[in-house]
């Protein structure tokens, strides 16, 4: 019922099929108490009290969790909704309003190359998600190269050439220890030139937001690719861990400051009950989430769907 309000096929797509098989650990605890909050006889100031604290206890966040109480509360008094059925249809077009960018992604505009940065402290799935988008894109018609500019750790060169090898995708790297700004130069011609690709998706060093240097870095790897290409970098996207929930928050609003963020990735989204938090992330940044990891294959990686999620997080 929810995809048909939006104008959305009802048949889901493969992505979607991923984005809401994803989220069954996060259904099966708290967000699994929500469909039974609205299975009362009537609607309640007590119904509106537990909404309240069940979206808070399922790492919704306090502020985005009153104010999804809140439109809700407002829509069924003017709409004079008085089954509680209709109440909850009402969450649920709210959370999607919540989670809808308010601008299509930047990476499919029509241009000869495309960059794209990608960026996010070590340890959150950062090298892994590259290659899952990768051969995301790869399997969409694009021709698409990878450039090794997280050149402070050998091992994380090594990675990123196991998942261009697995995705079917040329690599462009230099030693470890090489000047990051060089590499996407050479990564940029490239893929200009002999790949003749029409993507390039860059590795960044996993940068914490204190390290100031790293972030200098990172400036100057934008440097780079504007001089080479017309607007580049066109997205930098920040891969969050979405086990962290709350914390996650935190540490993409240092990124959006001081990288640019335009779209959040989130990954091991299969693997926590903290999935209310992407409610909190878009929210409170300004940011939309743009992709999920989806579990650990190649494939499991799917663009977001905010209809979708949410048809996954109540258990349309």
């Amino acid at each position: 019922m929810l995809r048909n309000l939006f104008g959305r096929p009802s048949k889901a797509t493969e992505d979607d099929v991923r984005l809401e098989n994803s989220l069954a650990k996060t259904r099966s605890g708290v967000f699994g108490r929500l469909g039974s909050i609205f299975q009362a006889n009537e609607i309640t100031d007590e119904l509106w009290e537990e909404l309240e604290e069940t979206l808070i206890l399922g790492d919704v966040g306090v502020p985005v969790a009153q104010e999804l109480v809140e439109r809700t509360q407002k829509r069924v008094e003017r709409e004079n909704i008085k089954a509680t059925r209709d109440a909850y249809l009402i969450l649920q077009q709210e959370m999607v309003r919540i989670l809808t960018p308010a601008e299509p992604m930047r990476i499919d505009d029509p241009r000869l190359l495309t960059i794209v940065l990608v960026v996010g402290v070590n340890g959150s799935g950062k090298t892994t998600t590259i290659g899952k988008m990768a051969h995301w894109y790869k399997n969409r018609g694009r021709k698409v190269v990878l450039g090794a500019a997280d050149t402070f750790r050998a091992a994380a060169i090594d990675q990123l050439k196991i998942w261009g090898e697995r995705a079917g995708v040329d690599i462009i790297a230099h030693e470890p220890g090489a000047d990051p700004g060089a590499v996407v130069f050479d990564a940029v011609r490239a893929s200009q030139e002999s790949r003749q690709a029409d993507l390039l998706i860059v590795d960044t060093a996993g940068r914490l937001q204190t390290k100031y240097n790293l972030m200098q870095e990172l400036e100057k790897i934008k440097r780079v690719a504007a001089k080479q290409v017309h607007r580049a970098p066109h997205e930098v996207f920040l891969v969050l861990d979405a086990s962290t929930g709350q914390n996650a928050i935190s540490q993409a609003k240092s990124f959006k400051d001081s990288a640019g963020v335009t779209g959040i990735i989130l990954t091991k989204l299969d693997g926590t009950s903290k999935g209310g938090a992407v409610l909190s992330i878009n929210h409170e940044l300004g940011v939309p989430v743009r992709f999920v990891g989806t579990g650990e294959q190649i494939a499991d990686f799917a663009e977001f769907d905010p209809v979708a999620f949410v048809e996954g997080l109540v258990g349309q």
